[in-house]
């Protein structure tokens, strides 16, 4: 049985009351969220030998989350990744978007799903989260309702649910952008890290970081993790797309997707034995190994946070999909639903 615990972590600059809820199953292992962004804030689990750590990056207080941070935890749309350009073409329309990745609109623009207040309310085992973006909101058509629902198992199992209609075509990429270190959120990067990623294919970007429409295949490359690699023995490579990235920062077209969610990577550190498993109903994982986090950013309990001190495992559409009809498809159509899940799952060796 997991256990929550609200409370109220303080008030937006427009006085909206902002909550951290905090689950606990049965093994001690413990997840705050709150409803600022649908921010992970916190999330402890054992290491083999049954020491507890908070494994994500992030702050103590709401305060931080409300300035300029590296999406911390936050749950990342109306279009996660990047759009080529700020515009996209939808039913023979241009839509414009807010460039704020230079040429590239990026996690939704400058006001995106993790700057806003979320709805919450406590389910069974967890907490479900509602926002309704207004047709035109960051430049994007239709009014659309989106809930995301955490919760968390018996089996150390944080389970997010994403559901969302509108009532316009429009186009949708949820996605939650934490960043992980498995020793520990104040224990340095992540280059010891042991990654198994279950894809064949890249989808290849150019220097704006933005997919070329080819899907690539990973053999042969610093790319291929379809058996375990050290994060950080390939990271420095003189591979072009390594230099485009300043490191890993890119698209895995999963083998498997759809449901029932599928085994997308497997993460071990191997000084704490903790292991990470992702699963998910979604066609590509975004891997970034934190190559942009601003250097000595003042984390929780003063942790000093920097170069690769995380890495993100962003499940998602493939980036810049409404602009590639190859692509597996982020349109979404009045009357239909939008439903996706993702699973990251803790043990230890």
């Amino acid at each position: 049985m997991t256990t929550i615990n609200k409370q109220h972590w303080g008030d937006t600059s427009a006085g909206e009351a902002v909550y951290l809820f905090t689950m606990r199953n049965a093994n001690g292992m413990e997840v705050s969220i709150t409803n600022f962004g649908g921010r992970i804030v916190t999330l402890k689990t054992a290491d083999k030998q049954g020491k507890f750590e908070d494994l994500v990056l992030g702050f103590d207080t709401l305060a931080p989350y409300l300035e300029k941070n590296p999406f911390f935890g936050a749950l990342a749309g109306r279009y996660a990744n990047r759009i080529a350009n700020g515009e996209f073409t939808l039913d023979g329309h241009t839509y414009h978007l807010l460039k704020n990745n230079g040429p590239n609109s990026l996690h939704g623009g400058a006001l995106g799903f993790d700057k806003k207040v979320w709805t919450a309310q406590q389910v069974d085992d967890g907490v479900q989260l509602t926002y309704v973006s207004k047709d035109g909101e960051e430049g994007y058509p239709g009014k659309l309702t989106s809930t995301v629902t955490y919760t968390l198992g018996a089996d150390n199992a944080l389970k997010l649910a994403y559901h969302a209609v509108t009532d316009k075509d429009t186009v949708l990429n949820l996605t939650n952008h934490c960043y992980f270190n498995l020793a520990g959120h104040a224990n340095g990067n992540i280059l010891d890290h042991v990654v198994t990623i279950h894809a064949s294919r890249i989808t290849p970007v150019n220097a704006n970081l933005i997919p070329t429409g080819e899907l690539a295949p990973v053999q042969g490359t610093p790319f291929d993790f379809l058996t375990p690699h050290r994060i950080g023995d390939r990271i420095d490579s003189k591979d072009q797309q390594m230099q485009y990235g300043t490191g890993y920062d890119h698209n895995f077209v999963l083998d498997k997707s759809g449901a029932p969610p599928s085994l997308a990577a497997h993460i071990l550190e191997p000084k704490s034995g903790r292991i990470m498993e992702v699963l998910t109903t979604q066609p590509g994982v975004q891997f970034y190994t934190g190559n942009h986090l601003p250097e000595k950013t003042i984390g929780k309990g003063g942790a000093v946070y920097g170069f690769r001190a995380g890495i993100c495992f962003e499940t998602q559409h493939f980036p810049d999909s409404p602009n590639h009809p190859s692509f597996p498809t982020s349109e979404l159509k009045p009357g239909q639903q939008y439903n996706q899940t993702t699973i990251f799952r803790f043990s230890h060796a």
